[in-house]
């Protein structure tokens, strides 16, 4: 039932929560700066973790659009938790990574890294999934569910939810008794929240695909709520890049941000295919998922999104969302709200960065938009992705 993932562990939330401060992200730095005297020419090296956030890196490589773009590229590597995406790329040993959009933040103004978002790899994505005898937010009082991090917008997004539904998230130890009102948040790696869910140590989680479709395939868990719909294409993993890069490499910097476009641009018009690409039955085999769990995130059946619809899964049939879909562009406006919500977000270890950060100055230095500017042009727009032609949004969120 559990994907093979040992690596996974409370070692590797511990050692990701030493990386992202300053103290801890020194000596890594001081590996980047010698790696980029040493290599001021570095291929496209991509660290990802087996997750559908990372499709259009992976596709980037299989289709050969870094190649086109006439840059080298090796394989991608496959890291098996945060604290080890984190550790490689700040040391330098990958140079393009996809990351949880407020896990950036932390790591931009709470450790000092220098790097910023590119671009979004992704909107939606992700999902709230709960017991099968639950059929309500209100009915999680009192009981535990796993987030994957902290810093994460399903952290975010599910306090809002809790919240709504007069329930307040707080972090316990195990076995602590919870009042009515309560709800646990226990950090948990992606792969080991469906068994736990199964043995009813947790009531549900929340995470990125394919792991809640992987709940439904095992029938183990059912999903309440994806946050697709309850903050409208929402950004969740975005494309981060060293600043050294970006400034000293901007022609190489710009095709990779031209591939990453290209490969979004691909998978929204061949979605069964890039399933099949991603899956343990592809060529490449950059993920142990099984094409049709693949599947049913990427290219699902009309008939699925109608259950969900009336289950109340999906509340804002108007907002047409996808249950993942590709849209580059890290709009500002998103950058600000996020800002804002993890202030007043429940968030265990280090936040007190926070309260100094100012959204619309984070919107503007967080993120470097000047090649995907160019990308997007070049493909014909936002509106070659199905969204509004236009750099400026505002933010919809609705339980």
């Amino acid at each position: 039932m559990c994907l093979d993932d040992p690596t996974h562990s409370r070692r590797d939330i511990l050692k990701l929560g030493a990386l992202l401060t300053a103290a801890g992200a020194l000596p890594l730095l001081t590996s980047l700066q010698a790696r980029a005297a040493s290599e001021p020419d570095a291929p496209v090296r991509i660290g990802y973790l087996p997750i559908t956030d990372a499709t259009p890196l992976l596709v980037a490589h299989a289709n050969g659009l870094f190649d086109a773009e006439g840059i080298k590229a090796e394989r991608p590597v496959l890291l098996r938790s945060w604290a080890q995406v984190i550790e490689a790329f700040i040391s330098g040993q990958v140079n393009v990574i996809h990351l949880l959009s407020p896990m950036t933040v932390w790591a931009r103004y709470g450790s000092k890294v220098p790097a910023k978002v590119v671009a979004w790899n992704h909107v939606g994505g992700s999902g709230l999934t709960v017991a099968p005898d639950i059929s309500d937010v209100k009915q999680l009082g009192g009981k535990t569910l796993a987030i994957p991090f902290w810093y994460s917008i399903h952290n975010v997004v599910l306090q809002q939810l809790l919240r709504d539904n007069g329930l307040q998230a707080v972090s316990k130890p195990a076995n602590a008794a919870l009042a009515a009102n309560e709800v646990n948040l226990v950090v948990l790696p992606p792969s080991d929240m469906p068994p736990a869910l199964a043995a009813k140590r947790i009531a549900g989680y929340i995470v990125a695909e394919p792991f809640n479709a992987l709940a439904e395939n095992l029938k183990v868990g059912r999903i309440q709520r994806f946050t697709g719909d309850v903050w409208r294409n929402h950004a969740c993993c975005v494309v981060f890049m060293h600043e050294h890069d970006l400034n000293n490499r901007p022609e190489w910097s710009q095709k990779v941000v031209n591939a990453i476009v290209k490969a979004q641009l691909w998978t929204r018009d061949n979605r069964a295919e890039a399933a099949k690409l991603l899956s343990k039955d592809g060529e490449n085999r950059y993920t142990p998922h099984a094409p049709e769990v693949l599947g049913r995130v990427l290219a699902p059946a009309a008939s699925e999104r109608q259950q969900y619809l009336a289950n109340g899964a999906i509340r804002h049939a108007d907002w047409h969302e996808e249950r993942i879909d590709f849209q580059p562009y890290p709009f500002p406006s998103y950058t600000e709200e996020l800002v804002r919500r993890l202030k007043d977000t429940l968030i265990q270890g280090d936040k007190g960065f926070l309260a100094a950060l100012e959204p619309t100055q984070v919107a503007k230095d967080l993120v470097d938009d000047r090649f995907v500017r160019n990308a997007i042009a070049s493909v014909g727009g936002l509106s070659a992705f199905g969204f509004p032609d236009s750099f400026e949004r505002s933010e919809e969120i609705a339980t």
